[in-house]
């Protein structure tokens, strides 16, 4: 079974929200209809990015990663849509 990392982005670009999940198409839709209470605001949300990783433990890794200092920085300055650098 794969997991993935994955970061989402509301439409207006001004926020982002990192987890992860065996299938980001179930999660997404979660996300989008009220159903995960970090994300009931403030979307409609999209995949800004994810990656397929083999393990769970490498999936936890990975969002523990993103949620750091040097995670949100990366995000910003390599994942984040250039024309929006809220």
């Amino acid at each position: 079974m794969s997991f993935y990392t994955y970061i989402l982005i509301n439409r207006m670009q001004t926020k982002s929200y990192v987890d992860m999940s065996d299938n980001i198409e179930r999660r997404l839709i979660e996300h989008n209809t009220g159903k995960t209470k970090t994300t009931k605001y403030g979307g409609p949300w999209k995949v800004l990015h994810f990656e397929k990783l083999e393990s769970i433990e490498e999936a936890r890794n990975r969002e523990k990663y993103y949620k750091s200092g040097a995670g949100r920085i990366k995000i910003k300055n390599e994942l984040w849509p250039k024309n929006n650098s809220a």
